[in-house]
């Protein structure tokens, strides 16, 4: 019974000796930490939880055509420091000398004795991811990673670099807008926007921990990443840096000197439509730039530019031949209740031109009235069609359609269906139309169509970009794509050619003051009324919009420009005034940096020599000669045995002869160069002195005296 009672008593002591006590404190521990201290120890959590982070890839460069950047991204770090990672005996040890490094190289208007205490202070702290520095260079990041202490390592120093880039470009705002952006919370635009997955490469991702919730600041595990970023492609642009530099310099000249609201040009390359240029400024409080795409995103009414594809049409359906007379009723006509009026000084004076002459001096009045002859009703001769034949022909000029250039935000072009109420077609639209209003199209589309004259009716597509690139290898080329093969006839696309060129050497024409002897180019001037509102009263203007289109050099064409100004306040405002210059320079300077638009001096095969133009009677070493003549391309004939040869022509040929020189008497050097002579005459034992320049023509001792080692004097000339 004592036993019994003795194992009772021992149960009794563990089970309220110590499991109850246990029990009552592990419930208090619980209630502690899930409801008196919940709050504190779940923020303690959330503040210190691990995750795999997104790391951001490096970005693909983008190039201009010949290999220079355009973009790039440039990396950086943030230096970062964890105080705590480090050893006692370590952090100790390295102290003073990293203080001093950091008081030197990274902390500002910090000395040696503050950065220690500084370090102290972060040592008996709990920050574990302190911002050093920001935006590190690669070069300078090594050189910190090598300070006392940091040289150990993330874990066992405590240095932390995280790594980051910035876009850079290289040429600053040239193509600005073409290259684009892609930014947080905005729109991607540009080149930067369309490839951006090709540009962006692929994430990786990393285990990290969290050090600050508010701050959503992360501090790596470690310097292992769970999946390694992909890089981004490169791509390689048409841009011509040169084209591009000159375009933008000479638009900005415009829309200053003009007061302009906003100016665009472009350039194409006319036999494969790659963008060699496209520049657009708008007017903003901090000066001009390129704050919106106007070449490819502003659709508007192009005005008088768009006459030649009126005529082409016309031209296309063989309704008239350049010569044709039509009337222009002196520069003035009433369609149904609205006034037409011509511009140019020449057309009061005149009431029935030729229809190259109306092209020349750009009548409205000479080019509606003709359009609306053969388009404006239903008739036989356009195949009971009327109006609709005449947009058939536009959309054949695939005028309607968008061009697709690699950006993204191209306006859609508008053509208005014939007699369509849901256009709201009228009895004015017709002649209007014909005029360049009631349509509208960008000045790129505008553009395309002109490059397709120029290439002598085969429509290429304009693109930007020519290749995508990896690590220097093609990953990807993109060709020139021809989007309609034949506009219209050859025949009509050379009449329109020749009334494109007239337009420039035609006295009359409205681009003649541009004209220039150097080079010869072609194309049509633009001046178009904006924001336009037709009332009882008349129609109020507010503002117009110059523009001059064509191609140069007008008998082989290579480039293909557009230059838009909008709403000119100063200095005129016609097409020809305004935008025509702007072209003139930009073609001018093309001239000026691109040797190939010359003519090549030696194309023709080299005329045969004449006798009196050969060298004669030149005499040398044959060695020399042969050398020179054949760097010269130019044949000779003979194998004379020694070492000296004379030159002498014969028809149109040159012949190498024999010349000897005396060994044991004095030689004739007469007709030597002082190279070959000093080296004849010193090889045989005789002291030279000179007089003059040029080749020997006079001697001091006669040829064929006894050589003695005599002094020997030399008359050259």
């Amino acid at each position: 019974m004592d036993i019994k009672n003795e194992v009772l008593y021992r149960v009794y002591f563990l089970l309220f000796g110590i499991v109850v006590p246990v029990a009552l404190i592990l419930i208090y521990r619980t209630v502690d930490l899930a409801v008196l201290n919940g709050d504190k120890w779940r923020k303690a959590g959330e503040d210190n939880y691990m995750d795999y982070r997104t790391i951001e890839a490096d970005r693909g460069n983008i190039f201009a055509e010949d290999g220079s950047l355009l973009a790039t991204s440039i990396p950086y770090f943030n230096i970062r420091f964890d105080p705590l990672a480090a050893t006692d005996e370590a952090f100790e040890e390295n102290l003073d000398t990293l203080a001093h490094c950091l008081a030197y190289y990274v902390l500002e208007d910090v000395t040696v004795g503050g950065a220690r205490e500084y370090l102290l202070e972060l040592r008996g702290g709990t920050d574990r991811y302190v911002l050093l520095k920001k935006q590190v260079s690669y070069a300078e990041k090594k050189f910190i990673e090598s300070f006392p202490l940091f040289r150990l390592g993330r874990n066992g120093g405590g240095f932390i670099a995280v790594k980051r880039s910035e876009r850079k470009r290289p040429f600053g705002i040239l193509a600005q807008r073409t290259v684009g952006y892609v930014r947080d919370g905005a729109k991607p635009i540009g080149l930067e926007g369309y490839y951006d997955e090709v540009l962006g490469g692929e994430p990786g991702q990393q285990l990290m921990v969290c050090v600050d919730r508010r701050k959503d600041l992360w501090m790596p595990v470690d310097d292992l990443s769970a999946i390694e970023p992909q890089s981004g492609n490169d791509i390689v642009t048409t841009i011509d840096l040169d084209i591009q530099d000159i375009a933008e310099r000479a638009l900005n000249r415009a829309v200053n000197a003009h007061d302009a609201e906003w100016g665009t040009a472009i350039v194409l390359e006319v036999e494969t439509g790659a963008v060699r240029a496209i520049a657009n400024l708008g007017r903003t409080d901090q000066g001009w730039w390129e704050t919106y795409n106007f070449a490819v995103g502003t659709a508007g009414e192009p005005g008088s530019t768009f006459k030649a594809a009126s005529v082409l049409a016309l031209l296309e359906d063989e309704y008239l031949t350049l010569d044709d007379s039509i009337r222009i009723y002196n520069g003035k006509a009433e369609f149904y209740e609205e006034t037409m009026e011509d511009a140019s000084p020449y057309s009061y004076r005149m009431d029935t031109i030729k229809l190259r002459e109306a092209f020349e001096i750009s009548s409205n009045v000479g080019i509606a009235k003709t359009i609306e002859q053969f388009y404006g009703e239903k008739n036989d001769g356009n195949d009971d069609e009327g109006a609709a034949r005449f947009v058939r022909r536009l959309k054949q000029f695939n005028l309607h359609q968008p061009v697709g250039l690699e950006i993204e935000g191209e306006a859609n072009p508008y053509i208005k269906e014939a007699y369509s109420e849901e256009d709201y077609w009228s009895g004015t639209t017709l002649p209007w139309m014909s005029i360049g209003y009631e349509l509208e199209l960008t000045p790129l589309q505008l553009l395309t169509f002109y490059n397709a004259v120029a290439n002598g009716g085969k429509m290429m597509k304009p693109y930007l970009v020519s290749a995508i690139q990896r690590m220097g290898k093609m990953e990807e080329q993109f060709y020139p794509t021809v989007i309609n093969r034949r506009i219209a006839s050859p025949k009509a696309i050379n009449q329109l050619q020749e009334l494109l060129r007239a337009v420039v050497e035609s006295e009359r024409g409205t681009a003649h003051d541009l004209y220039t002897d150097k080079y010869s180019f072609a194309g049509k001037t633009g001046t178009a009324q904006v924001n336009y509102k037709k009332g009882s009263r008349g129609t109020s203007i507010g503002g117009h919009q110059a523009s001059f289109v064509g191609y140069f050099p007008a008998e082989a064409p290579k480039y293909s420009c557009i230059v838009v100004i909008n709403k000119p306040r100063r200095g005129g405002f016609y097409g020809g005034d305004v935008a025509g210059p702007v072209f003139r320079e930009i073609a001018d300077n093309i001239y000026r940096v691109k040797p190939a638009l010359h003519p090549v001096l030696n194309a023709q095969a080299p005329p045969a020599y004449l006798e009196n133009t050969l060298p004669g009677m030149s005499i040398g070493a044959q060695d020399d000669y042969r050398s020179l003549l054949a760097y010269l391309d130019m044949e000779v004939h003979g194998e004379p045995e020694t070492q000296m040869a004379v030159l002498r022509p014969r028809s149109d040929s040159l012949m190498m002869e024999t010349r000897t020189m005396a060994e044991e008497t004095v030689p004739n050097v007469v007709g030597l160069g002082l190279r070959d002579a000093l080296h004849v005459l010193e090889n045989r034992g005789l002291k030279v002195s000179v007089e003059g320049v040029g080749k020997v023509a006079r001697q001091s001792i006669i040829p064929g005296t006894r050589i003695r080692g005599q002094q020997i004097k030399l008359y050259l000339r």
